[in-house]
């Protein structure tokens, strides 16, 4: 099954200001992207750059390119059943605008084309606004619609808890 999932927020921000919250990734408690406090922390095996190891929870996958300030891709390595990437993009949008720009392109096989739909997406879609709307209130010290989670997305949340993940 091909999947095309994507998400963006535009931000009242200069793309310089938008893309140094890219370049903030998987750096622990300076991270002002990644919604760690929620979800499980990304860490890779070394700073970002291609070729660096990691991902979130049971979620892998490895840099393979980034432009600092602009643009980071990661190949999925996990969980069985992923084939392709998802990329941060930073895009303009006119004077003092800026697009931040996810993209997740990939096939599933296997057992994941049950679970993509049923549980990856959902979770999916509940971190990348939550990491959407800490960007926003890193570049503009506010979020104007907080993203909520679904009954759904805490009934899963709930189910991941007590299996350890």
């Amino acid at each position: 099954m091909g999947v095309h999932n994507v998400h963006e927020r535009l931000l009242n921000a200069k793309e310089s200001e938008v893309g140094a919250l890219i370049d903030t990734l998987a750096s622990g408690d300076g991270d002002l992207l990644w919604p760690g406090r929620d979800w499980s922390p990304m860490e890779f095996d070394r700073p970002l750059a291609p070729g660096a190891v990691g991902g979130h929870g049971p979620v892998r996958y490895t840099v393979s390119g980034y432009a600092p300030g602009s643009w980071i891709r990661f190949e999925f390595t996990g969980p069985r059943g992923f084939h392709g990437h998802h990329e941060l993009a930073v895009l303009p949008a006119g004077p003092g605008r800026t697009r931040l720009h996810h993209t997740l392109s990939m096939t599933t096989s296997g057992l994941a084309r049950i679970t993509w739909p049923l549980a990856w997406r959902p979770l999916h879609d509940a971190c990348l606004e939550d990491g959407l709307d800490r960007a926003e209130l890193a570049s503009t010290g506010r979020v104007a619609r907080p993203a909520r989670w679904s009954p759904y997305v805490r009934f899963l949340r709930g189910l991941a808890a007590r299996a350890g993940h």
